[in-house]
């Protein structure tokens, strides 16, 4: 009972303690929970329909996708142009995905295992013909797959099969997973487009009126008054005008990604004059070496030269064109250079060596000869050479030492412009001299023995053995340095948005003005290596009015200074955007001139009245349809008011005060007539049909509004 009241008493202060304690707990936990959001929030590369996509999850799409390429073209690295190419790919391939999964889910609609079998086993899928899996006439070959895909356990499970092997069946068989996903998508897009155009039915009261539409044909004789008759001062436009118009206009000015306005300084460093003198100076040196006689392999190389040297001669078209343009103008042992080519902005020497003729393919078949050393290789060489002397059948041969001897086609192509070693070299010239019908004999060093059969050459062209050394005229480190300090020196005295504007001019720097640039544009301002200006650019801190750091971006030839001028939100864009406001100026100017010249134009009684008045253009229009839009030569525009207009008139009529696009038009109609088609009503409604599928086409930009898709790949690539 002691304890309990020991307890008792100390109550409020335990009931603090746990209290305090417990919060200590929950909010522990919220820190936690927060931090766990954050960091989760930070591998958000974007979200669809609510859902976000993980960075990680990304990349797997990404390099599932590239691996297909790689695996189709045979080739092992991309470029960087062409990764960012084939994330934009994935992402627009992943967002049309989730978009039509969406709508397909709400409609019940799937694509079953079952399906995906018929679809394979019968093989009409155009994408089953882009895989290996074919029969020898072409066409695919389900019971390929079927083996490959029984056979593809068996090779991974099994701990004998070298794991290059096992490599090569796991890219066939993750190319086939692909496949097979974009197959099962594709035809789930199917069945959502015929299920939509399948809400679309033509009729024979249509089908009459779009026939109609084409073929009734008026003449008219038309009176205009353009808008450009009145001048832009003597209309009023006030901001009320503005904003009414922007209502009627608004869904016009929906963007469906944010963007952001800039103005910024970019400084392309360039060689200086003190830069070119001393190329000049040292390319001069280099000319006097080559035409001293030195040995062109060592100076082209010494130099540094953008062209390697080839031993062997190459054809003129494997050369930059600027260099291949001076052969002709050498003789052997000429040389010409230094000289400047603005195209690629290079010093260039070119020292013509030898002219020879030979082919620029070369047909051969060859058999490489066995033996455990070099010493056996050239044994059992000379033993072919001597059998093939004595007329025996090069296939025979070939096949006693388990070789095919295919036939194979060298061409300069193959090899020109290619580093190429001295065996190489020696196998290359020897096949390319030799005769049709020739045996020979190629020791390739420490490499083996080749016996190569010339079977057949073609096309004998000029191939010049040429020193060439080109090189870039760049800026040197000084020059860059003064460019970079004298910017830093001007941003350091103006740190302001304005001062920058301002002074900018008088300083030699150029401010430049950018609208709209996106998220999902990979530079800034056509400039290369500017992902970090693009992350300043959107980032949520970066105010308006905001200088950037100065950024050294392009090929390290840049220097980069930014202002974020203006932000604009997903949505719609503000009336008083300086474009829109400018649109719908224009836009208000034009209503207003209208409504003037349609005051003006109510008093006349014939279009001989209207033709009569200040500014009025008059000419004959002919076979105006409804289908097509009047061209209005006179003002030079298009206008669909006015084919609206002339087909609702008969023969003899006047009309007036029809608002165009450049003008408020009269006219009378002097004839009409129709074509000599002849009307089908169910070609007809097929026709109109097929316009009002291609309509729908357009169905996904609607769904991409529906999906509040959040984009911020920027972040990460």
């Amino acid at each position: 009972m002691a304890t309990l009241q020991k307890i008792r008493n100390r109550g409020k202060i335990l009931i603090a303690t746990l209290g305090l304690a417990l919060f200590a707990f929950i909010a522990e936990e919220f820190v936690r929970s927060l931090s766990y959001t954050q960091a989760e929030n930070h591998q958000r590369v974007g979200k669809i329909y609510g859902e976000k996509i993980n960075v990680q999850e990304f990349n797997a799409m990404v390099e599932e996708y590239t691996d297909v390429v790689k695996f189709t073209q045979g080739i092992n690295t991309l470029t960087d142009d062409q990764l960012a190419m084939f994330r934009d790919q994935v992402w627009q391939s992943l967002v049309n995905e989730k978009l039509m999964e969406k709508e397909c889910e709400k409609l019940g609609l799937t694509v079953t295992d079952a399906e995906m079998q018929d679809i394979i086993n019968n093989g009409r899928n155009p994408l089953l013909a882009q895989t290996p899996f074919r029969t020898a006439q072409g066409g695919f070959d389900v019971n390929a797959l079927k083996q490959f895909l029984s056979q593809y356990n068996e090779v991974i499970s099994n701990p004998d099969i070298n794991s290059e092997i096992k490599a090569q069946y796991t890219q066939m068989n993750n190319y086939w997973k692909f496949i097979e996903k974009t197959i099962r998508q594709q035809t789930l897009n199917k069945k959502y487009q015929a299920l939509l155009n399948g809400t679309m039915v033509s009729n024979p009261v249509a089908a009459q009126a779009s026939f109609d539409g084409r073929t009734n044909e008026t003449d008219i004789y038309m009176a205009a008054l353009p808008y450009s008759s009145i001048k832009d001062d003597e209309v009023t436009v006030e901001d009320s005008d503005l904003k009414a118009k922007y209502e009627e206009l608004k869904d016009m000015f929906r963007t469906n990604e944010e963007t952001r306005d800039i103005k910024y300084i970019d400084i392309h460093v360039t060689a200086s004059e003190a830069d070119k003198a001393a190329l000049q100076k040292e390319m001069e040196g280099y000319a006097q070496v080559l035409a001293e006689g030195a040995d062109p392999a060592k100076t082209v190389r010494e130099a540094a030269s953008q062209v390697p040297y080839s031993a062997l001669p190459v054809s003129a078209k494997s050369l930059p064109h600027d260099i291949a343009e001076q052969l002709d103008s050498l003789s052997i042992g000429g040389q010409v250079g230094p000289f400047v080519h603005d195209h690629d902005n290079s010093i260039n020497i070119v020292r013509l060596i030898n002219k020879v003729s030979l082919p620029d393919s070369v047909e051969i078949r060859q058999i490489a000869a066995p033996g455990n050393d070099m010493a056996a290789c050239e044994k059992t060489a000379d033993s072919i050479m001597a059998a093939l002397a004595a007329g025996a059948d090069f296939d025979t041969i070939a096949k006693k030492y388990d070789q095919p001897a295919t036939k194979t086609w060298i061409t300069s192509s193959q090899y020109e412009g290619q580093t190429i070693d001295e065996s190489n070299r020696k196998f290359i010239s020897t096949i390319s001299n030799a005769a049709v019908g020739s045996n020979n004999k190629i020791v390739l060093d420490g490499q083996g023995v080749i016996i190569a059969q010339v079977t057949d050459r073609r096309n004998i062209i000029d191939k010049y053995e040429v020193a060439v050394i080109k090189r870039s005229i760049d800026f040197s480190k000084d020059t860059y340095g003064k460019a970079y300090n004298d910017l830093s020196s001007f941003l350091a005295g103006n740190p302001k948005a304005e001062d920058i504007e301002t002074n900018a001019a008088q300083a030699g720097y150029t401010v430049q003005t950018r609208k709209n640039v996106s998220s999902t544009e990979h530079n800034v301002v056509n400039v290369r290596s500017t992902r970090e200006a693009l992350r300043w650019i959107f980032n949520e801190d970066t105010e308006v009015g905001a200088v950037s750091p100065l950024y050294e971006c392009g090929e390290n030839d840049h220097l980069l200074v930014i202002i974020l001028n203006g932000v604009h939100d997903k949505g719609y864009m503000a009336w008083d955007d300086e474009q829109i406001r400018a649109f719908l100026t224009a836009e208000v100017i034009k209503d207003k001139k209208a409504a003037i010249l349609m005051e003006k134009m109510n008093a006349a009684q014939s279009i001989a009245d209207v033709a009569k008045m200040d500014g009025a253009v008059t000419d004959t229009i002919k076979h105006i349809t409804f289908a097509s839009t009047a061209f209005v030569s006179k003002v030079g525009a298009s206008e669909p008011a006015l084919s609206g207009a002339v087909s609702k008139a008969n023969k003899g009529d006047f009309k007036s005060g029809v608002k165009g696009k450049s003008a408020v038009y009269a006219f009378q109609v002097i004839d009409e007539k129709k074509t000599d088609a002849k009307f089908d009503k169910k070609q007809e409604e097929q026709r109109l049909m097929q316009s009002v599928v291609r309509n729908t086409g357009n169905y996904t930009g609607e769904l991409y509004k529906k999906a509040d898709i959040t984009d911020k790949r920027y972040l990460f690539f």
